[in-house]
């Protein structure tokens, strides 16, 4: 199994490496694929995944990420409010086919999956986003890593013991404190390239480090909802990792928050 995880992994890294050095199109299109297999194993929780509403999900995902591009929508709100009114359609023709737990879950998942994941793209998309957005892989796999290391050797509290029982909080310490450090090594080493100032570097670092903390979120909020549905992973993309979703839950969370810190503070 380890090694079915390493070598899963550094496919995985050198697939990010040339996707996101790539950019542009490529990127857009590749997080789109991965955003619709990602709401493919949500609905697949809800038994949802081969109905008409999950396919009004799919399609509101493709619709949002070509507005991304081409910039046809003139306010997100309309893309929003049309989206229901289409699903709530669906519903109401269909009734009862679907419950309204299972209605909600089609429109929460277009925005937890394809909507947040989406901001990879914006982020690579920055004045300095061809570095900035490395970030968001610093301040989740990173700091996973980190906390990992640290939980091991040192954790005695647990941080969740219903939801997480190995996760501990002196893991999680570790997990902000490598994710500062690694971020200011990684500014440190661009800073050139990046044309930033000592306080920018710091300004990095403690943006990556707050993207750590959302991080640890987006997994338990990923764990809580196998653990509702009693499920181990959502899929079996990847070998020894499980599905996108099991893979990218971190990584869903700090895109926005890495995105939008970069944005407005630097």
């Amino acid at each position: 199994m380890f090694k079915t995880r390493l070598i899963s992994g550094i496919v995985l890294v050198a697939a990010a490496l040339v996707l996101i050095i790539t950019g542009g199109e490529v990127l857009l299109f590749a997080l789109g694929i991965l955003s619709l297999i990602g709401m493919w194993e949500l609905y697949r929780v809800f038994q949802l995944e081969k109905t008409p509403a999950a396919v009004v999900g799919y399609a509101a995902a493709v619709v949002f990420d070509a507005d991304l591009y081409w910039r046809w929508i003139p306010d997100t709100m309309l893309f929003v409010i049309g989206f229901l009114i289409v699903l709530l359609a669906v519903y109401v023709l269909a009734y009862p086919k679907y419950h309204a737990s299972q209605i909600l879950a089609v429109f929460f998942g277009v925005f937890y999956v394809a909507v947040m994941l989406s901001c990879v793209w914006q982020t690579r998309m920055l004045q300095q986003g061809a570095y900035i957005v490395w970030l968001i892989f610093l301040c989740s796999w990173g700091c996973d890593t980190c906390a990992y290391c640290v939980g091991v050797k040192f954790g005695r509290h647990k941080m969740s013991p219903v939801l997480s029982p190995k996760k501990s909080v002196e893991g999680a310490v570790g997990g902000l404190a490598g994710t500062f450090l690694l971020t200011a090594l990684y500014a440190a080493l661009f800073r050139e390239q990046m044309g930033i100032s000592n306080g920018q570097l710091l300004l990095l670092a403690s943006i990556s480090t707050v993207g750590g903390l959302i991080s640890m979120i987006g997994d338990l909020a990923a764990s809580a909802i196998k653990r509702n549905y009693e499920i181990k992973d959502y899929g079996t993309l990847i070998p020894g990792h499980g599905g996108i979703l099991d893979r990218f839950d971190s990584v869903i969370f700090t895109a926005p928050v890495i995105y939008y810190l970069a944005k407005y503070m630097l």
